[in-house]
């Protein structure tokens, strides 16, 4: 009888044991899938072409630091080659993305391209910081320079010295941007000097004195002074507000079937982290 009872309570043991395993056993499976699935979501592996506008291009680098931290196994190479030539790029087959800092042209929106906004922008006017009588001009005083209509300092509160004109080259999103919202495109002063790219701008303004140009708000320091437009600062605070009048859109464009690394990409830009990043110096959109 002891001996039928220890063998009773022996095949207990031994079946509660083998049930524990086997529960022990699925828990650790399904762990196991889970973990599987998570590494699998987070393999995202391959070499992404970025191009088009300089004023997007600091962005998209910084976004681009933070998204190839997360996922180690990816490349994410950004050319800085103006909005216009952005906008073709994935159309041309020259990248999967391309950058404009500048509302599409209807003829570019008939390519069949998808837009994404990530950001906004202001174009600050700017000056040199010596120049300190002319800080505060009416739009219509800022078209009137650029145009040529007014030449001197002295018209606009300032010294009498000869303003110097300092623009954007052909096809840059920030010069189109720049004329279309102060409604003088195809009407610059002939003598205006021509930089390429926003670094450039800000040389030249920096060198001259008497020099007026416009930047990206990402591209501000102390080097050159901001010039208020109808009252306001190029302010990220007035731009959201709407009282700075020179902003712009920052636009991301595709063409046709993204693929996962495009797509992902894209998904972390206008992410909370993502737009975390276009908040320092930029306007976020979400």
């Amino acid at each position: 009888m002891k001996m039928t009872k220890c063998i009773s309570i022996l095949l207990v043991v031994l079946l509660v044991g083998t049930l524990l395993a086997a529960c022990g056993g699925t828990s650790s499976k399904e762990e196991d899938k889970s973990q599987n699935q998570q590494s699998q979501g987070n393999k995202i592996e391959g070499t992404l072409e970025i191009a088009g506008s300089t004023s997007v291009s600091p962005l998209a680098q910084d976004v681009a630091d933070a998204f190839m931290a997360k996922y180690p196994g990816v490349t994410v190479n950004i050319q800085s080659i103006g909005s216009s030539s952005g906008i073709r790029a994935p159309k041309d087959g020259a990248a999967p993305i391309g950058m404009a800092s500048r509302d599409l042209r209807q003829e570019e929106k008939d390519w069949g391209v998808k837009e994404y906004v990530v950001a906004r922008d202001g174009i600050a006017v700017v000056g040199h910081p010596a120049n300190t009588k002319a800080d505060d001009l009416t739009l219509a005083q800022v078209t009137k320079i650029f145009k040529g209509e007014i030449t001197n300092w002295s018209e606009v509160g300032g010294d009498d010295k000869e303003i110097i004109v300092v623009s954007r080259e052909e096809g840059s999103g920030t010069r189109g941007a720049f004329e279309e919202i102060l409604d003088y495109k195809g009407q610059l002063r002939a003598d205006a000097l021509i930089g390429d790219g926003n670094g450039n701008v800000k040389a030249n303004v920096q060198n001259n004195q008497y020099a007026i140009g416009y930047l990206s708000l990402g591209f501000l320091d102390e080097t050159v002074k901001t010039i208020k437009v109808d009252g306001e600062d190029p302010t990220v605070e007035n731009i959201q507000a709407g009282k700075y009048p020179v902003q712009r859109p920052f636009i991301m464009v595709t063409l046709g079937e993204e693929d996962e690394l495009t797509k992902a990409y894209l998904e972390f830009m206008l992410s909370a982290e993502g737009q975390t990043i276009a908040a320092n110096g930029y306007i976020p959109v979400k």
